[in-house]
């Protein structure tokens, strides 16, 4: 089981940092991935980052601005995210996998979401 958190309403240019941790199970040899949907929209891909840590990827949306990594001793993967833009705006979902993707449909267990709101 997948537990997002650490959304909120920010201003534009301000910054959050979303948690995801993870229970039941170890998440430690899984890839984990950070998407996101806004209303009216599909799910987007944001930010995944492999088992190992050794690959991570972002959206070129976030790049620059957003930060995935993995802390396997407290099973969680957070994304820091800087310079928050209105367009940022979206329901935010952890998601793993037993492969490395950038596809959601590639992905087991997902999070139950985290509001993030940016005003501008």
């Amino acid at each position: 089981q997948l537990q997002a958190y650490g959304g909120g309403l920010v201003q534009a240019g301000g910054s959050l940092r979303l948690s995801c941790a993870a229970s039941g199970r170890t998440f430690s040899s899984y890839a984990m991935g950070w998407f996101r949907q806004a209303p009216g929209k599909e799910r987007e891909f944001v930010a995944g980052i492999n088992w190992s840590g050794s690959r991570a990827d972002r959206a070129v949306s976030v790049k620059g601005r957003f930060t995935i990594s993995r802390d396997d001793a407290k099973n969680t993967v957070n994304l820091q995210m800087n310079s928050l833009k209105p367009e940022d705006t979206a329901v935010y979902y952890c998601a793993a996998g037993a492969r490395y993707s950038l596809v959601a449909e590639m992905y087991d267990y997902w999070g139950q979401g985290t509001q993030v709101t940016v005003s501008s």
